[in-house]
């Protein structure tokens, strides 16, 4: 215990201090939520990661879908580094530094305010940002829980309120600027925490032929095609459909997500973007390949008796405890690697409400005038109150037996990815789409994910899944804008030129990047 404690009050001690350093690099509105558009490629490659991957996919998804999958989980990793990492830094990066700083938007409401002339628009997007980033922040809670009643023998409201004031003292105190550095670190703990569990998982069952062996003799007549022999280690296991709606969900859904998208806008140079895609798709494959591969073994570590009874978000947390009970110092290693990813993920969700909130739906809509110093004021006070509302929210959804992690998070990213990565894409590239294309998305997704909370059973059975669902409205967005955009009444043109004017500038390069 003494080992494991030591290594956690270590891990506050360098987060708390980076949030201290770098407070006066947050004086202004834009230092404080942006870091002055100047932060280095490592530095937000590693954020991007960071941001992406937490708690809920070391502890929900590994399990549940390694559990469901078998190896072919590994095919949702490589999903996440090469089109929700690789191709969203060369598809949105330079495109989102361009046009946002451009019109002047440190949000993604804000852009869609700009860019197509609406505060309605503005502000509705405010709302939907603030609403559903709740119960992404109640599973992160969710699975860190998990593992810290393992490890420590706590209640749950403790881990909740530890994790809440760690993340808003170095948040509220260093900004965007705190927020990146410590999510290098937290993200470089991560990597060689996973990469240490996976060595050790594998040792355990003889390595890695071996534990393929035993992996290809598990049969689950509860699975789609669970009972053909060496379903769970085939290419494309035994449920390809679901695969593939969990595929799209995780990976194209980064592109539509405002805390996600907000690291492109402090793109500082063009050599930033090359590199920062470069590192943050290894990143992405060492952390999220690396759990969904671990996942994919659970079947040998754990009994399906013993997931009917805890659930899914058992299975990595029971793995854990068979292979490190009585090695403390792995076992610490491995709550300061859940511990970093959730809090790298809780900083920045909380950092996006609150600006999002303060500077698309209280400027100049409830407070008409409201200086420099009230805006930084107004963020990090409601950062505080968000913590304090997903917290309390998060206890009451464990206290009420909601504990699958994926199925919050599907929820969150469907609403939220469902309703932006369409108009924001296409708002990008193309100059035709419509305001009400983007309502259209809007409405469509935000209806989609509430009515599937509330009338599920009602659905059509392979839509029952927030899951699948999130992935049918991140891929109806794609036609809907285009289809409404093509018979609705055209953007203002004065609007559309100023906004795409600022890729028609002129630049001078090296001539070894153009021939001329």
């Amino acid at each position: 215990m003494f080992i494991k404690v030591l290594l956690l009050l270590l891990f506050f001690a360098v987060t708390i201090f980076v949030g201290l350093y770098f407070r006066k690099r947050a004086a202004s509105v834009n230092d404080f939520v942006l870091g002055g558009r100047n932060v280095g490629p490592w530095l937000s490659a590693f954020s991007y990661g960071a941001t992406y991957f937490s708690a809920v996919v070391f502890v929900g998804y590994a399990g549940q879908f390694g559990w469901r999958f078998g190896t072919a989980a590994v095919w949702i990793g490589l999903g996440n580094a090469f089109i929700g990492s690789l191709m969203a830094w060369f598809i949105l990066g330079r495109r989102t530094r361009i046009m946002t700083n451009h019109i002047k938007s440190a949000t993604m409401p804000e852009f869609f305010g700009v860019r197509f002339s609406s505060t309605a628009l503005k502000v509705c997007a405010s709302v939907i940002v603030f609403i559903f980033l709740i119960p992404y922040t109640a599973s992160l809670y969710n699975g860190l829980s998990r593992l810290f009643e393992m490890a420590f023998g706590i209640p749950f409201e403790y881990c909740i309120w530890a994790m809440g004031i760690l993340t808003a003292i170095f948040v509220v105190a260093g900004g965007y600027f705190a927020t990146t550095v410590n999510d290098f670190i937290q993200g470089s703990i991560t990597v060689i925490g996973i990469v240490a569990i996976i060595v050790a998982a594998l040792g355990s069952k003889g390595g890695f032929i071996p534990a393929i062996d035993s992996l290809a003799q598990v049969s689950d007549s509860a699975a789609p095609r669970g009972t053909v022999p060496g379903v769970f280690t085939s290419f494309l296991g035994p449920d390809p459909i679901s695969l593939l709606g969990v595929l799209i969900l995780t990976s194209l859904g980064t592109w539509g997500l405002p805390q996600m998208v907000a690291r492109f806008y402090s793109i500082k140079s063009e050599k930033m973007i090359t590199k920062g895609a470069i590192v943050s798709t290894f990143f992405a494959i060492f952390v999220a390949g690396g759990c969904y591969f671990l996942g994919s073994f659970g079947r040998i570590f754990a009994s399906p008796a013993d997931v009917r009874a805890k659930g899914y978000d058992s299975i990595i947390p029971g793995l854990l405890e068979r292979l490190f009970t009585n090695n403390d110092w792995m076992m610490g290693l491995i709550i300061v690697l859940v511990f970093a990813a959730s809090i790298s993920t809780l900083s920045s969700l909380v950092m996006s409400s609150a600006s999002t909130l303060t500077l698309d739906f209280l400027r100049g809509n409830i407070i008409k005038k409201m200086s420099e110093k009230m805006q930084l004021v107004i963020i990090r006070a409601l950062i505080v109150v968000f913590i304090i509302i997903s917290s309390v929210i998060a206890i009451s959804v464990y206290r009420g037996g909601i504990t699958f992690i994926a199925q919050l998070m599907g929820v969150s990213w469907g609403a939220l990815a469902g309703s932006f990565l369409a108009p924001f894409l296409y708002g990008l590239y193309w100059k035709k789409t419509s305001k009400l294309a983007v309502w259209c998305s809007f409405i469509f997704s935000t209806s989609v994910m509430i009515l599937n909370v509330l009338f599920r059973s009602s659905f059509p059975a392979i839509l029952q899944s927030p899951i699948n669902a999130g992935a049918f409205c991140m891929l109806a967005g794609l036609i809907i804008v285009p289809l409404v955009s093509s018979f609705t009444k055209a953007p203002e043109k004065s609007v559309v030129t100023h906004c795409f004017s600022c890729y028609e500038e002129t630049v001078s390069v090296k001539v070894k990047n153009d021939l001329g």
